[in-house]
C-alpha cells in the first residue's frame, strides 16, 4: 500500500492512467483533439456505416495540445532501456484481505490489484493530457468523436497462452456494465450505444449522444481487458470475491499467497509485451513481495529488521526522528525525497451528509474550525507538511481568489435560481483558518467563531457544558483503523469536547471500516480525494447526487444541485481554458459547502529502501515508479547479504 502524509491512503495515479485501484474508473486521461503526426485518411462506407467526413487515424489521443511520444519511439524518456532484469522488490500493507477482486463490494482486496491486467490504451509519467494505443497498433474516429475503431495487436496474449481478441474485449467491457459496481454503472451505462467486434482484431465503441464528448475516445479504451474464454470456464463473477485474480494479460502473475500474511507476485515469462515500446525498462523485477502488519509500527519494525526492503514512509513522525537504527547506520539502507509534481492527495476528514446534524452548514464549519493544523505540523509532523485547501490542490486547477469572468458565467445562473449565495460571486475562495501553532487550542478569535456558528445553528452550552438543541446533545464519533491516527484525531477531539461537543474516536479493524464507510455507519472519517489533470466523467463518481447512496468515492454522500450542475461544464468543456474555469468554479462551491475538515498533504514522497535498487537520474514528474521502472542492483544485494543487512 502506498502512503502520503501520517494516514494510510489509497496506491497513488498508477502510470497507466486509465486504470484505477477502486473501480475501472473514467480515465483521467481523457483524450482527444488533432494529434501531431495523425494520418487523415477520407471516411468512406467504412465497417458498413455512411461518410461522416474526415476520419484521423493515429497511434494515440490527446485533447489538449500535442502527444509528447511519436509512433515510431524507442522507449519512454524517463526510463533505463538498459536496466537488468532480476531480483526482488518487497513492500508492505496495513490489515487484511480476504479477496483478490478489487472490482466488487464483496470482501477486501489485496494489495496491488490492478497489476495483473492491461488496458487498450495507456497512459505516461510525463504526459497529463496523451492517452497512446498499447494493446492496439492505431486507433481511428472521426472528427465527430461519434465513434473509435481499435486495430488491435495480434500478438497479444493471456498469461496461459490464450491469444486476445477483440471478443475479450467486447466482453470485459460487457461485464463491467452487467456486473460492475453501482456508482460506476450509474455513470457511464448511457455512454455506449453499441460495441461491435469487426473481426478477431479491430472493434468499434460507438457512443451515445450524450457522451460527454473529451471522455469517450479515453474510457472506450480503458476497461481492463479479461479472458472470455476463462470466465465461461470456471463460471467466475466480476460482483464476487474472489481467491485469485483474473486471467489477464499483464506482466505479472500471482505466485503465491498466505492470506492476512503475505503476496508473492512473480514475472510472467512468456509475457507478450516485454519489447513493447512503453515496456522497455520497465517491469524490472522478478518477484514483488508485500508483507502485511496489523499497523504501522509493527511494519516499521519489520523494515527496520529487513522483513521487507522497500518503504514509503507515512509517519513524518518517523521520518524525521526514527531512521537512525542500525541498517541506517551501516549505511544499509537509503533515504530519499522525490519530487512529486501531481495534483495534491487532498486528505480530510468528510462528514455523513446523510445524519441529519451534519446537514446544517454552520455545524460543519464550526467543527472544522477546531482542527488546529499548524500546531499538528509542527508539534507532530515536524513541519513537513502544507495545508489542504483545494480538491486541487498544488496544481493550476486550484480556486484562488474571486472568481473570474469564465467562473461567474457559470455561477450566476446558479444564484439566480437561488442553489448558490450570492456572496460565492465575491467572496475569496475559502481557506481554512490559521492557528498559532504553539498550542493544539484554536485561536480564540477562530474558537469564539465556532462557538458563535453553533449558537446560530441552535445548538447552545446547557448547565452541564454541553451543547444541546430540542433535548439532544451534540455528538461526534470518528470512524478510523489505524492506532498511527490517534496521535491526530486525539488533539481534535479535545478541542471539541472544549466547544461542548461529546466527540470520540471509533477506531475498529479494517473490515469493518471499509463496511461501515460504504453503508454509511459513521460520523465523520477520513478520505481522500484523488483529481487529475484532466477531470472527466469520473467526477460524477465523487461528486454528483446520483453517486451518493453506494459510492467508493461519494462518501460523504454529496447531493447539492449547483454542484450537479456544474460538474457537466467541466466534462463537457471543450478547451482547457473553459476546462479550467469549470474546476475552479467546482472547487470554489465545494468548499463554501464545508462537508470535509482538510488535513494535509506534502509535494514530496518520502521512501526508504536497502541499498540494492536504483532509478533513472530522469525522474518523471508524475510518479515515483518503484514497482515500475526501478530495477535490481544484485552486486549490491550479494553485498548487503553478506553483511547481513537480512537473510
Amino acid at each position: 500500500m502506498t502512503h502520503q502524509g501520517p494516514h494510510p491512503r489509497p496506491t497513488r495515479r498508477p502510470t497507466d492512467a486509465a486504470v484505477r485501484a477502486a473501480v475501472p474508473a473514467l480515465p483521467r486521461l481523457a483524450a482527444g483533439a488533432l494529434l501531431a503526426g495523425a494520418a487523415l485518411i477520407a471516411a468512406g462506407d467504412a465497417w458498413g456505416q455512411e461518410a461522416e467526413g474526415e476520419v484521423i487515424e493515429s497511434h494515440g489521443y490527446t485533447n489538449f495540445g500535442e502527444l509528447k511520444y511519436p509512433a515510431d519511439f524507442e522507449h519512454l524518456d524517463y526510463v533505463n532501456p538498459d536496466a537488468p532484469k532480476g531480483g526482488e522488490i518487497s513492500i508492505w500493507s496495513q490489515g487484511t484481505f480476504d479477496s483478490f477482486n478489487n472490482y466488487a463490494r464483496e470482501g477486501v482486496s489485496a494489495a496491488l490489484p490492478s497489476i495483473y491486467y492491461e488496458t487498450i490504451l495507456t497512459g505516461t509519467a510525463d504526459d497529463v493530457y496523451g492517452v497512446y494505443c498499447y494493446l492496439c497498433t492505431t486507433l481511428e474516429y472521426p472528427e465527430s468523436r461519434d465513434w473509435v475503431i481499435f486495430n488491435l495487436r495480434d500478438d497479444v496474449t493471456f498469461s496461459d497462452g490464450r491469444p486476445m481478441t477483440a471478443e475479450d474485449i467486447e466482453f470485459s467491457f460487457n461485464l463491467f456494465m452487467e456486473q460492475g459496481i453501482a456508482e460506476y454503472r450509474a455513470v457511464v451505462e448511457s455512454f455506449i450505444e453499441s460495441v461491435e467486434v469487426i473481426d478477431d482484431h479491430t472493434i468499434r465503441f460507438t457512443f451515445a449522444d450524450e457522451a460527454p464528448i473529451r471522455d469517450r475516445i479515453g474510457f472506450a479504451g480503458s476497461t481492463p481487458v479479461f479472458s472470455k474464454s476463462w470466465f465461461e470456464e470456471t463460471g467466475t463473477r466480476l460482483d464476487e470475491s474472489q481467491d485469485a485474480p483474473f486471467l489477464g494479460t499483464g506482466p505479472y502473475v500471482l505466485d503465491s499467497f498466505d492470506y492476512n500474511r503475505q503476496i508473492v507476485i512473480g514475472r510472467n515469462e512468456d509475457w507478450w509485451g516485454a519489447e513493447h515500446p512503453f515496456n522497455i525498462g520497465r517491469n524490472n523485477f522478478n518477484t514483488i513481495r508485500v508483507e502485511y502488519f496489523a499497523d504501522g509500527s509493527a511494519a516499521f519494525e519489520g523494515f527496520k529488521a529487513g522483513e521487507y526492503t522497500f518503504r514509503r514512509e507515512n509517519s513524518s513522525r518517523d521520518w524525521a526522528t526514527g531512521y537512525n537504527f542500525p541498517a541506517i547506520q551501516n549505511g544499509w539502507v537509503v533515504q530519499e525525497t522525490i519530487p512529486d509534481g501531481n495534483i495534491a492527495y487532498a486528505q480530510a476528514f468528510v462528514f455523513n451528509l446523510d445524519k441529519p446534524q451534519w446537514q446544517d452548514p454552520l455545524v460543519r464549519e464550526a467543527i472544522g474550525l477546531m482542527f488546529n493544523f499548524e500546531w499538528s505540523n509542527e508539534t507532530l509532523f515536524y513541519g513537513l507538511y502544507d495545508r489542504v485547501n483545494s480538491f486541487w490542490e498544488n496544481s493550476e486547477l486550484e480556486a484562488t481568489g474571486t472568481p473570474s469572468e469564465g467562473e461567474l458565467a457559470l455561477l450566476q445562473p446558479l444564484v439566480d435560481e437561488g442553489l448558490l449565495p450570492e456572496s460565492i460571486l465575491t467572496d475569496e475562495a475559502v481557506m481554512a483558518p490559521v492557528n498559532d501553532a504553539s498550542d493544539n487550542q484554536p485561536d480564540r478569535s477562530v474558537f469564539r467563531e465556532a462557538g458563535r456558528l453553533l449558537d446560530e445553528a441552535g445548538w447552545t452550552v446547557g448547565d452541564n457544558g454541553m451543547r444541546t438543541k430540542d433535548g439532544q446533545t451534540l455528538t461526534i464519533s470518528i470512524l478510523e483503523y489505524s492506532p498511527l491516527f490517534d496521535r491526530i484525531v486525539n488533539p481534535f477531539i479535545e478541542n471539541l469536547e472544549r466547544l461542548g461537543i461529546d466527540a470520540t474516536l471509533d477506531r475498529v479493524d479494517t473490515s469493518q471500516y471499509v463496511e461501515r464507510r460504504r453503508s454509511g455507519d459513521f460520523d465523520l472519517t477520513n478520505h481522500g480525494f484523488d483529481m487529475g489533470f484532466e477531470p472527466g466523467s469520473g467526477l460524477k463518481q465523487w461528486y454528483d447526487s446520483s453517486t451518493a447512496d453506494d459510492s467508493s468515492r461519494n462518501v460523504m454522500r454529496l447531493r447539492n444541485e449547483a454542484v450537479d450542475r456544474l460538474l457537466p461544464a467541466a466534462i463537457e468543456a471543450e478547451t482547457l481554458e473553459e476546462m479550467t474555469d469549470a474546476v475552479h468554479a467546482i472547487d470554489r462551491v465545494m468548499r463554501s459547502l464545508r462537508f470535509w475538515v482538510p488535513q494535509w498533504y506534502k509535494a514530496t514522497d518520502t521512501i526508504a529502501y536497502y541499498d540494492m535498487y536504483r532509478h533513472p537520474d530522469n525522474m518523471p514528474p508524475y510518479a515515483t515508479g518503484e514497482l515500475d521502472f526501478w530495477w535490481y542492483d544484485a552486486e549490491a544485494a550479494e553485498r548487503l547479504r553478506a553483511a547481513g543487512a537480512f537473510n
